[in-house]
């Protein structure tokens, strides 16, 4: 793990197969949007950037015309996939997934004897899944418009290929997500709060007990809330995070490819980008359009989702 608002791993590999064929096809979706590509300035290596994650150095990456979704894979969407497939993702297979802890039932958490050492915050929660993001009891019934979370990697990746799509590559990712601006600290501008407005669902408070919801929000919030950015891709900062098709790696885009990279030919944990509503400056300022992390592909949990891209 490898920050506080980051979801923890699972801490070993997937010993599951796929329980069914996945029918695969180009469907039809219509928050895609057409991006031209070109060059860009990927990374950071300023007083913010977080050390160890790899965010830089600065490079100019030069990046093929694709599609990517305006916004996250919502519940909605990821239902009609389960529908259609029978699909059962690894957080259902495990039994359980990460719930953060404000969010757990009292009763419920107090039956929680095991939480990661380097981050307490989080709840190996039994029954936690995407249909229940809080645990039994709990359902996304009025929030069909909201990420889906507690998808892996994995679950990701099947959907991408029930949707005739993929993860869009860490580069593509970043490219969509600077919407046009060149070097900017976060994907509206340099300025955190523009004329005194939230940009972002991210922590307010002090992290991890006190959120003061000055955002509106305590968890997910609608995949098209607060203003898209200049390509027009809504939350690319804040609420989920968001899979990539990469392995993660601190060292090979220091002399990787500058051209469509799409990270090393292999590695131990994905790449995750754009923070989520746990982020914190005090802690994990990972809402910032450069910042990274990673996570093992069968590892889910209430902060994590994905979007889809497409190539052109």
């Amino acid at each position: 793990m490898s920050g506080g608002c980051c979801a923890p791993g699972r801490g070993e590999g997937s010993p599951f197969q796929a329980t069914s064929t996945i029918p695969t096809g180009v469907k039809k979706i219509s928050t895609l949007v057409d991006l031209p590509g070109g060059e860009f300035l990927m990374g950071n290596e300023g007083p913010d950037a977080n050390a160890g994650d790899g965010e830089g150095p600065v490079r100019r990456i030069t990046i093929s015309p694709f599609a990517v979704d305006t916004v996250a894979v919502t519940n909605a969407r990821f239902a009609t996939f389960v529908k259609a497939t029978g699909y059962v993702t690894d957080a259902e297979r495990y039994g359980w997934s990460f719930v953060f802890h404000l969010l757990v039932p009292a009763a419920l958490d107090r039956t929680i004897n095991s939480v990661p050492v380097e981050a307490p915050w989080w709840r190996p929660v039994e029954g936690a899944s995407w249909r229940a993001p809080e645990g039994p009891g709990s359902s996304v019934g009025n929030r069909q418009n909201h990420p889906v979370v507690h998808v892996s990697w994995n679950d990701a990746n099947a959907y991408c290929a029930w949707a005739g799509a993929r993860l869009p590559t860490e580069a593509e990712w970043e490219y969509a997500a600077r919407g046009g601006l060149e070097g900017a600290t976060y994907a509206w501008g340099d300025e955190f709060m523009p004329a005194g407005r939230h940009q972002c669902n991210i922590w307010q408070g002090r992290f991890p007990d006190v959120n003061t919801i000055d955002d509106g929000w305590l968890s997910t919030a609608p995949v098209t809330t607060y203003s898209p950015n200049g390509f027009g891709l809504y939350n690319v900062a804040g609420n989920v995070w968001e899979w990539c098709g990469d392995w993660f790696s601190t060292t090979w885009h220091v002399t990787g490819p500058r051209t469509d990279p799409h990270g090393p030919p292999e590695g131990d944990a994905r790449v995750m980008r754009g923070g989520s509503y746990l982020c914190h400056h005090s802690y994990c300022n990972r809402y910032r359009v450069a910042a990274r992390t990673k996570n093992t592909a069968d590892s889910s949990a209430g902060n994590v989702g994905f979007r889809v891209a497409r190539s052109i």
